[in-house]
């Protein structure tokens, strides 16, 4: 998962996560502007947390321009939670003391004047950069993170999406940081009303109001903690799991009164420790923190002490540095710079070809900070202030149903232009060219020879459908996820039959299966599936965000015991090279080649022929983005052999192992690679869909290879041949 824009999250992105100003102009600290809010609010202008926010929106752009030293910087999302719960509801109590009520139309029309004027100029040139410049494949999928985030829902679409294994390191959207926004409206939608209703029953005492609010906060930071542990995508976006950040903030204003009479001596030191708080959190996190759950306590305590101490403000204490002019500047451009600082760093390098370095994401964050200053005095400001709207929320809530509505046709009249992708003339069908041939790894050879400079006009399938196109295999979820050790039954191929293969890994195993399920209904094989989100076939316990993943060791365990319990004739094991121990030894390769050692004895003990894929050669990254990118100079995606094979020690790990157990191996480099490199298209079809598994259509294209290599080892009817290990030319 991206972190915030990053991925995810992990949040993946995980994954990194852009917070915003919230709430911005509404509130006791003044606008999020730098000008005080012209209300009648009677609370003192609150510079710290201008300072505040500019510390928060500082580290989130940091994070996401590459800086390293601030990997933690996405802890800006609570501080801008936190702080928008503390002055919203500063504003809503002083409402309420004076009126005795709240006006939820009034509330709704400076929400619409403060957000939407701006948010929707930065929708619309995000549209536009990403027609012009981004992946033509995920247009659609950037029009649909468009209009769930003018309607404030994309948090959930993002959520989901962070579910899917396959799609879990696809490059950020250019909208993945309105989630944040989408959140606090969620919040707003029922804040107002319960606060409300709390003030009216607790007779207007706010200790009596504080007390459900504060159960609240307790029941969604469990679920916070909960849920990462067990969905960080979830976790991350969900507004269940974050409101209690907003609440934190909310209670704080509630009793803002009694905190105005603390000692300066204790609110000096309070709001120093909260800031640095921030700071460690900020450099000691990063992508492989399970945030939010319990680590995010630090920054929402952090915060939430500086907002406290600034109630009472002393002389030497953390406001006087947030209260510098260059950080009240900053702080006033903070949502602007929130909103445009995302698109700019995901678009400008594809605009400009440029890697997205560290220095280049430095000089996209300051043309972020331009835009924002021009957007507050061209577009902000203007509209907010503008005698039409003042006094007048029916107006306001107009314009905002219109900008609302003017965001939501564009995104949906994209729908119907999207960005052209070029293609050539037409390929020989791979399918059919290796079905119908004497040689099938000859033809193959040949095919791979051959020029693939552009996109043929009968790709199938066509580019766009290539990442939605998936096997059986995922769509009865019989692909395992991370955290589940279920053993669902997954049987294919002849369901009658008496012979069993089985089908063990991870998702590169997984890769294989409609290759496998072909086989298996030609030759009436009954095929059983187990394969697990990047559980190595090594008996070895890698690292799975950040810990230990010892859901993959167990459920290794248990399905090894069924493989014996199934008596299968073969056994094909296959798992991606991409890992890192969790438990490195001072021999890895060794600590490697025992943990497949042991896994192959305990295959073998079922009585199976066994046969190990090596990895397959990976892609230089996602490389149908690269070929809608690119369309007719495909050899700008192709990557060389050298660069192909993830660890190229891994191959000796396997075979080193294989030949102490008596299994055979195929490596299938050869049916990826040519001498000029290992081509995105062959024929008609297309190889990878994604940056490193290969398509549906490529593997099961595959099949009659595949089947020759295993006739040869083990005979038509899998009578064992001698273990060998088959290579590719020159000894590649």
């Amino acid at each position: 998962m991206v972190r915030a824009a990053w991925p995810a999250e992990s949040a993946t992105q995980a994954p990194t996560s852009p917070p915003h100003d919230p709430g911005g102009g509404e509130t006791a600290g003044g606008s999020g502007t730098g000008t005080p809010a012209r209300s009648a609010a009677a609370a003192p202008l609150r510079l710290d947390i201008q300072g505040l926010r500019a510390l928060a929106v500082s580290l989130v752009v940091l994070a996401h321009a590459g800086v390293r030293h601030v990997a933690g910087g996405y802890i800006g999302v609570d501080v801008f939670f936190v702080i928008s719960g503390f002055l919203i509801t500063s504003l809503l109590l002083r409402e309420l003391v004076r009126d005795g009520r709240i006006s939820v139309r009034r509330f709704y029309a400076r929400r619409a004047l403060r957000l939407l004027p701006a948010s929707t100029v930065v929708g619309l040139a995000t549209l536009c950069g990403a027609w012009l410049c981004l992946s033509k494949i995920r247009f659609e999928e950037y029009v649909g993170d468009a209009l769930s985030s003018t309607l404030y829902v994309v948090n959930f679409r993002l959520a989901n999406a962070g579910t899917d294994y396959l799609n879990a390191d696809s490059p950020p959207s250019p909208f993945q940081h309105f989630w944040s926004l989408a959140v606090e409206e969620q919040f707003y939608l029922v804040w107002p009303l319960l606060l409300w209703a709390g003030w009216k029953l607790a007779r207007r005492r706010t200790g009596l109001v504080a007390v459900p609010f504060a159960m609240l906060c307790v029941i969604s930071f469990a679920l916070n903690v909960r849920v990462t542990a067990t969905s960080a995508s979830w976790a991350y976006f969900g507004s269940h799991t974050r409101f209690w950040e907003l609440g934190v903030g909310a209670l704080l204003a509630l009793f803002a009164r009694r905190l105005e009479r603390l000692p300066t001596w204790a609110s000096g030191p309070m709001s120093w420790i909260g800031l640095v708080s921030l700071l460690v959190a900020a450099v000691r996190f990063d992508d492989n923190t399970p945030f939010p759950g319990y680590y995010a306590l630090v920054p929402v305590l952090g915060v939430a002490l500086v907002l406290a101490g600034g109630c009472s403000p002393a002389r030497y204490g953390a406001g006087r540095l947030l209260s510098l002019r260059p950080a009240v500047w900053v702080g006033g451009l903070s949502y602007g710079w929130y909103l445009w600082h995302w698109p700019v760093l995901v678009i400008l390098p594809m605009a400009s070809d440029r890697p997205a370095t560290a220095p280049f994401g430095l000089v996209c964050a300051a043309i972020a900070l331009l835009l924002a200053w021009v957007t507050l005095h061209l577009v902000e400001n203007p509209v907010r202030f503008h005698r039409v709207f003042r006094g007048r929320p029916v107006r306001a809530l107009g314009l905002g149903a219109a900008l609302t509505a003017c965001a939501a046709a564009s995104a949906l009249v994209a729908t119907g232009f999207p960005p052209p992708i070029a293609s050539d003339v037409a390929a020989p069908g791979l399918r059919s060219a290796l079905t119908g041939a004497a040689d099938p790894r000859a033809r193959l050879t040949e095919l791979l020879e051959g020029p693939h400079h552009s996109l043929p006009s009968n790709l199938t399938p066509g580019l766009t459908r290539i990442k939605g196109t998936l096997s059986q295999l995922y769509r009865d979820d019989c692909h395992i996820g991370y955290l589940s050790t279920a053993t669902p039954p997954c049987v294919y191929g002849d369901r009658s039959a008496s012979k069993v293969v089985v089908l063990f890994g991870d998702s590169h195993a997984a890769q294989w299966f409609p290759a496998v399920d072909r086989l298996a209904k030609e030759h009436h094989w009954k095929l059983v599936s187990m394969t697990k989100s990047s559980c190595k076939v090594s008996a070895v316990t890698t690292v799975y965000q950040g810990k230990p993943y010892v859901s993959c060791d167990q459920w290794r365990t248990k399905q090894l015991a069924r493989i014996r319990s199934l008596h299968p004739a073969l056994v094909i094991a296959s798992s991606s090279d991409a890992a890192d121990l969790a438990r490195p030894s001072g021999d890895p390769r060794r600590q490697w080649t025992d943990g497949f050692k042991r896994t192959f004895r305990e295959l073998v003990r079922s009585g199976a022929e066994v046969l190990a894929i090596v990895d397959t050669p990976w892609p230089k990254g996602d490389a149908v983005d690269c070929a809608g990118t690119h369309p007719r100079e495909l050899e700008r995606c192709a990557s060389d052999v050298g660069d192909a094979v993830k660890d190229p020690g891994k191959k000796r790990e396997i075979t080193d192992a294989a030949a102490a157990t008596g299994v055979s191996v195929i490596d299938p480099l050869p049916w990826l690679c040519g001498t000029g490199g290992c081509p995105v298209v062959v024929g008609d079809t297309f190889v990878y869909r994604d940056d490193s598994h290969l398509t549906e259509s490529y593997a099961e294209a595959l099949a009659p290879v595949l089947g020759r290599e295993m006739t040869a080892l083990y005979g038509a009817d899998l009578t064992r041949h001698p273990g060998r290990v088959t290579e590719s030319p020159a000894g590649r």
